[in-house]
């Protein structure tokens, strides 16, 4: 996560690559925008590899958006039908929702996750019947 700013102040926040790390999600994470003085949103640049489906979760109280950036993917939320998801497409998932996303094309799948309010750990539940590895 980049260094908290208070009170928020324009400003350019610049990726860094090396911020990157995997989570029991099965997913990697680059929290691009995630600080307290600024609570209403956030912004994590997920990637997924070839192959692999996230773990089933939700996150209580916060709404989240995948917006989709390279690859294929297959996303399943709530109780919709599975749905094929690439560049340009969003998905939308309120609060408490449970959701998955696997990459199902042949390069990784990189979409934002843009929360709000805010990414907080704690509002994240596993949810999946798997145990986790």
């Amino acid at each position: 996560m980049h260094d908290e700013m208070t009170p928020l102040q324009p400003h350019i926040r610049h990726m860094a690559v090396a911020a990157e790390y995997y989570t029991d999600e099965r997913c990697y994470i680059n929290e691009l925008a995630n600080i307290e003085a600024d609570p209403a949103a956030s912004i994590a640049q997920a990637r997924v590899c070839v192959g692999v489906t996230t773990r089933w979760h939700r996150l209580a109280g916060i709404t989240e958006r995948y917006v989709i950036l390279s690859g294929l993917g297959w996303v399943e939320v709530g109780d919709l039908p599975p749905r094929q998801v690439g560049p340009g497409d969003v998905v939308m998932i309120p609060p408490g929702c449970r959701q998955r996303i696997a990459c199902v094309g042949e390069t990784e799948l990189v979409f934002l996750a843009i929360c709000t309010p805010r990414f907080r750990p704690d509002a994240y539940e596993d949810s999946d019947p798997d145990p986790r590895p």
